[in-house]
Parts: C-alpha cells; structure tokens; sequence
C-alpha cells in the first residue's frame, strides 16, 4: 500500500513537471533566476560545445603597397600599373593606363576609368565632356597627361580602404614620375590621397609638395557629378578662371 501510495505520488510529480515543461515554464525567479528542471541531454551538451569552442582569431591584415618598391621612371611604372597583382587585389583584367607624356603642361586625374574604357583612358561620356571643358580653358589634347587613381571601374570603391592601402604613395609617385607644369584633380575622394584633410575645403589644398616638389592644383568635382549636375560645371570654369590668374 505505502508503495503504491509512493509510485502514483512520483507519478503525479513527473505529470506535473511536464505539464510546467509544455508551458514554456522551467525556472522560478528571485533575485537571481533558478532552474527547475536540469537540462536535457541535448541542451547540456550544446552548452558543453559553446564553453571549449575558442574565439575565432581575427583576420590577417590586409596586404598593403610597399612605398619602396615603386617604380622611379614613368615608363616602368606604367607597366607596373597594369602587371602588379597587388595593386588590385590580384585582379588585372580591366585595367586602363595612363595617356599623355611626362612634362605635360596639365596632367588631369579622375577617381577611375569609364565602365566601356578598353585601350583608352575616359573613351566615354566623360571624356566627351573633358575635351570640351580643355577646348574652353585652350588646352590642346596633346598637352595633358591623363591619369586615374585607380586602375580600373570600381564602382562603390572604399576610399578610406584604399588609402589605407597606400594609394596615396601610389597617386603621389605618379604625379612625380609625370611631372607636370599643374595638376587638376576631378573628383573630392581624390583630394585626401593628395595630402588635403577631408575636413577641410578644397581650397584649402591649392598645391601638391612632394618631395621637394611643388605643382600647384585645382581641385573641382568628379566628371561623373559634372554630367549628372550641368551647373556645377559653372564653379569650375570660374575655379579655372581664379587658378590660372595666380
């Protein structure tokens, strides 16, 4: 009698433990919550795992362009601008060069080649637009060096990333290597590369100083944002005006 008493006893318990447990309830709640029911198998070894797992280690860092292994002379640097895997993430197909010769009265550069460029630098709408704003200021074709930052259509670039990677040793090297009379910059993600600090106002940079250097520039908005917005071609043309009476 006194076991049977006992057996229906537990019985009724484990009946209402997992009526507690079909509740969504296992825990009573003081100041600090306690469970009322151990865990099952499975969770107890799910809680095994997350307590021996280790943190993952974190990503190596990005390789980054080494300064002293840039070409000297234009010729091998425009090579290496198509060659070096480093330069973009070892992607090589896509890339434009560079056109122009070194000691060009203007050498013009713009945040990256056009989506359809092949062979030539700018062979789209955006070209179209800089020989007719160089046919207004009176500059020949032949007397600009035509460069991009960046070696190839990039949309949704991360500038910061880039810098970070040595793009500004890159862009700087290149001016150096062309050397030319001045230097327009068409495009504001351009600007901190050159040595400008992204608080302050373009013209505050109004001349690049490289290594002994000194080139004056002109800093003005991205071809790309010209033909999107035709009347911010108006405070170029007068930033030219002002620039080239200095």
């Amino acid at each position: 009698m006194e076991d049977g008493a006992k057996s229906g006893f537990v019985e009724d318990f484990a009946a209402a433990l997992d009526w507690w447990r079909d509740a969504g309830v296992d825990c009573d709640f003081a100041e600090e919550p306690n469970r009322w029911l151990a865990p099952n198998e499975a969770e107890a070894k799910q809680a095994e795992r997350r307590a021996v797992v280790a943190e993952a280690p974190p990503p190596p860092p990005k390789p980054t362009i080494d300064r002293s292994s840039l070409p000297q002379d234009l010729a091998a640097f425009r090579q290496w601008w198509l060659d070096d895997p480093l330069l973009d993430d070892g992607r090589l197909s896509g890339r434009v060069p560079p056109r122009g010769d070194q000691g060009a009265d203007i050498m013009v550069i713009v945040p990256e080649p056009e989506r359809d460029d092949g062979e030539q630098l700018l062979s789209g709408p955006q070209g179209k637009l800089l020989e007719a704003m160089l046919a207004a200021m009176g500059i020949g074709l032949e007397n600009i060096y035509l460069a991009s930052v960046l070696p190839r259509h990039t949309p949704m670039a991360d500038w910061a990333e880039l810098a970070d990677k040595g793009f500004g040793a890159v862009l700087l090297n290149h001016v150096r290597l062309a050397a030319p009379k001045r230097v327009i910059a068409l495009g504001s993600n351009i600007l901190p590369l050159l040595g400008n600090d992204p608080a302050h106002s373009p013209a505050v940079l109004r001349e690049i100083n490289h290594e002994g250097l000194t080139i004056p520039l002109l800093a003005g908005k991205s071809l790309s944002a010209l033909l999107e917005r035709p009347r911010w071609k108006a405070g170029l043309w007068q930033g030219w005006l002002d620039w080239t009476q200095i």
